[in-house]
């Protein structure tokens, strides 16, 4: 079962902030009318007004938790919000442990739980890194890299990306050298990818059949592909990525945890993701 934290967000947002309302609006007013009366009555002491002003639990908690929910949730929805790397198909850019986050406005502000873009800003470049709804299971997210964009012919084979008849040039940087949970890619070849304006890391291994693509990207529609090209479930398998779809553009790294490697790998926080 995935744990719908957006949607939870949203109805304790609700929730709260109308308990605070209707306290606002009429509890409060019959609160102080009943003190009120107390009072002019000559017969209460303070510790009894005290008492009949004094808030129900619900209200204290709801004013109390409303501010802080609004404001995670504004946060999440609209600037940035963490996600942790679960598997290797992004390495060696993002290594299993790794906790990022992702820039929420880049493309388009877009209304939380409905995911409807309602304010355009940018569009997924080639080389950004994004996380986005699996297509085939949208309350799944998966994080590639943009390899081509509307009206791009993508060409991928002999372990080797050709967009609109150009050849991404690739250097060789010798074999990968995996730790922890990344220890089974040990040895694969290490590659510099010149993906137009973006250099970045891949790994490939040339003794793997390796799965070709040919296809024109539709518009509104992105062709993703993870970095580490022979384990990774991307468009080659599954087609391209909806632009409703996308959720944001990965850019740090703030933690990283991997059991497989001894826990906390300090010198990975606070890289900037390429």
């Amino acid at each position: 079962m995935n744990f719908d934290f957006p949607t939870i967000l949203v109805a304790a947002t609700f929730i709260t902030g109308l308990i605070w309302a209707m306290d606002a609006v009429l509890w409060a007013p019959k609160r102080k009318q009943a003190a009120a009366a107390l009072g002019s009555g000559g017969g209460a002491d303070g510790e009894t007004l005290a008492a009949t002003m004094k808030e129900p639990t619900i209200v204290e908690y709801a004013k109390s938790f409303f501010p802080v929910i609004l404001a995670v949730l504004l946060l999440r929805s609209f600037l940035v919000e963490p996600f942790r790397i679960p598997s290797g198909s992004m390495m060696p850019t993002l290594l299993v442990g790794d906790f990022i986050l992702v820039n929420k406005y880049d493309y388009g502000i877009r209304l939380p739980v409905l995911n409807r873009k309602v304010f355009p800003i940018g569009k997924p470049q080639r080389g950004d890194v994004v996380v986005f709804r699996f297509p085939k299971d949208p309350s799944v997210d998966y994080i590639k890299r943009v390899v081509g964009v509307p009206g791009d012919h993508v060409v991928y084979k002999n372990k080797t990306v050709f967009i609109n008849g150009e050849k991404m040039a690739q250097e060789p940087e010798g074999s990968y050298i995996g730790t922890g949970s990344g220890l089974s890619s040990s040895g694969a070849d290490l590659r510099i990818e010149h993906l137009g304006d973006v250099n970045h890391s891949i790994l490939v291994q040339p003794h793997i059949r390796g799965v070709d693509a040919d296809v024109i990207v539709p518009e509104g529609h992105y062709f993703v592909m993870g970095d580490n090209r022979d384990n990774s479930n991307d468009s080659r398998y599954w087609g391209f990525v909806p632009d409703e779809n996308l959720v944001g553009k990965a850019f740090m790294i703030w933690m990283n945890w991997d059991t497989a490697a001894g826990g906390v790998g300090w010198e990975r926080i606070g890289d900037s993701i390429d």
